[in-house]
């Protein structure tokens, strides 16, 4: 019998199962890592899709079946401080230290309080159908001194999973921010030197419970094949003032995937990448700003790669998860990535996750949650980090592991001489490339050279390499991207006949294809309608 079964059969006759130490599923599990053995999963045991997701998760991952916790909490996505304390945090500070996951001593600067002084648990995986986030509390909470913060930070508003990150803490501080301890940690959380009172939480949640399912298959298929794809990149052009920091992230986030041997789409315009751009083969995407999900992602029949990293900056961009058309996180997910990084409530931008981090930790062996709080500078606040915690995305290339064939051959075959271009100069790189590029007849290593081409600014051999990997490429968006991009770089170097030209031939190669209203626009901007004779109206339907 499967675990899934089992555990639901345990709740179906004794509903408060979980919440006790030995309330254990018998049966044979798979051998338990070291991160999974410092796994806590959660689960609202009145929601029978949060029961059934936080069993397969524990199947899965390996975690100790005494290490799920159910809870009797409001399925609702907001509730009030009253309920999270009482339904929750005081339950969850209950249980571990029953268990003995916390040892505990009297706290130094507080009176009749405990702090956490060490722990076996590392990170908390929270089901959907457990609570989002906290709201507004008009009323003054006991121990809390609002006062004390500056405003516009003196808010008691939370995400859920950011107040559990320090539930070891027991801080009766509600109101503003608070330092994260973890923030830009160089460090995996199983050294000795991780602070004993934190909690790395995810949450496992999405519009719907097939979407979660998939979100958990698509990270454990990842970390067996590696994650393959294009970084698309959307940063606004934003050189000066507060808001120059995102950006700044961005364009190091184009610079640091280059550098490692993802083929990097970078979109630097104060626009998004526009409705009807080919975005395919998407195994990372970061940019900025807008409150709704936007673009190439209204593409019909749009998906991320399985196993995809995604996210969009936006204060909101995770104020509910149950639309999947609102808001970004929620639309990301329902799109095929498997996890996304949002704020419940208005964050602030220095308070958000600095994705240049997040990104570099990850592509370092961190898994995802290690990537997200090392990135997050505050906690006991907006944020909600959405997806398996254990999830290490480029574990096999990090191993060496992977399997060079398939369609990992041209992924793999393009790392390898990205990484020459910068190890041994853009020759031999590029030589490199160019030879395994011809001998596997791949587009995507020719897209890639010119990535690489584009980032020292030499337009001519980029136009070259585009359309290369038009040639050789199958699919007729992989094409019309190449055709987009060469386009545009053969107009800004006075080349307009030859961008038009090329416009033309995608369209009619194509005539049918997502890209082809974008192309048509590019035709018109390239090849504008003659003035209308002096003195004579113009000849449209408005006149006629």
């Amino acid at each position: 019998m499967k675990f899934a079964a089992k555990l639901l059969t345990v709740l179906s006759i004794l509903p408060i199962a979980l919440t006790g130490p030995r309330a254990v599923a018998q049966g044979k599990q798979k051998q338990t890592s070291p991160d999974a053995a410092a796994t806590v999963v959660v689960f609202n045991q009145s929601d029978p899709a949060s029961v059934s997701l936080a069993a397969s998760y524990a199947e899965k991952r390996g975690v100790p079946y005494d290490h799920l916790v159910g809870l009797s909490c409001p399925v609702d996505e907001t509730i009030n401080r009253a309920t999270y304390n009482a339904s929750i945090a005081e339950p969850l500070r209950k249980i571990f230290a029953d268990r003995g996951w916390w040892q505990m001593e009297p706290h130094p600067a507080r009176s009749g309080d405990l702090r956490v002084v060490e722990s076996s648990i590392r990170y908390v995986a929270i089901m959907r159908g457990v609570p989002l986030k906290i709201a507004p509390e008009p009323q003054m909470i006991p121990g809390d001194h609002p006062e004390a913060v500056a405003s516009p930070l003196n808010r008691n508003e939370a995400s859920v999973d950011s107040e559990l990150a320090l539930l070891g803490q027991g801080n009766r501080q509600v109101s503003g921010p608070l330092e994260n301890p973890y923030f830009r940690s160089l460090s995996r959380a199983q050294k000795s030197a991780f602070p004993p009172g934190l909690l790395l939480v995810c949450r496992l949640d999405a519009a719907a419970q097939r979407t979660v399912q998939r979100m958990i298959d698509d990270a454990v298929m990842a970390e067996k094949t590696g994650l393959w794809g294009f970084a698309y990149i959307d940063s606004r052009r934003i050189m000066t003032g507060g808001f120059a920091m995102g950006d700044e992230w961005l364009r190091s986030i184009v610079s640091a995937t280059l550098r490692n041997g993802i083929p990097a789409v970078h979109e630097d315009t104060p626009e998004l990448f526009p409705g009807g751009y080919p975005m395919r083969q998407a195994a990372l995407y970061f940019g900025w700003y807008t409150e709704n999900v936007a673009g190439p992602f209204r593409n019909p029949g749009f998906r991320f790669v399985p196993g995809a990293v995604a996210v969009h900056i936006h204060s909101f961009s995770a104020s509910t998860l149950r639309d999947p058309l609102k808001n970004w996180c929620a639309p990301l997910l329902d799109l095929g990535a498997a996890a996304t990084i949002g704020n419940v409530y208005e964050p602030y931008l220095h308070l958000t996750s600095h994705l240049d981090v997040f990104e570099d930790r990850l592509r370092n062996g961190f898994n995802f949650a290690e990537a997200a709080y090392a990135s997050q500078p505050a906690l006991s606040w907006m944020s909600t980090f959405l997806g398996d915690p254990l999830y290490r995305p480029f574990k096999v290339q990090r191993d060496g592991s992977f399997p060079k064939t398939g369609r990992v051959a041209e992924w793999a075959a393009y790392r390898e001489g990205a990484q020459l271009w910068f190890s041994k100069k853009r020759a031999a790189g590029e030589a490199a490339l160019q030879a395994k590029g011809n001998a596997l007849k791949s587009g995507v290593i020719f897209e890639g050279l010119a990535s690489l081409q584009i980032s020292v600014r030499d337009s001519g051999a980029a136009v070259q390499s585009l359309l290369q990997a038009r040639q050789l490429y199958s699919d007729d968006e992989d094409k019309a991207r190449c055709a987009l991009h060469a386009a545009g770089m053969l107009f800004n170097s006075g080349k307009k006949e030859q961008a038009l030209a090329l416009v033309r031939e995608q369209l009619a190669a194509a005539p049918h294809g997502v890209a082809v209203p974008l192309l048509k626009m590019l035709v018109s901007r390239l090849s504008p309608p003659p003035p209308a004779a002096p003195g004579k109206p113009p000849t449209n339907a408005a006149s006629r």
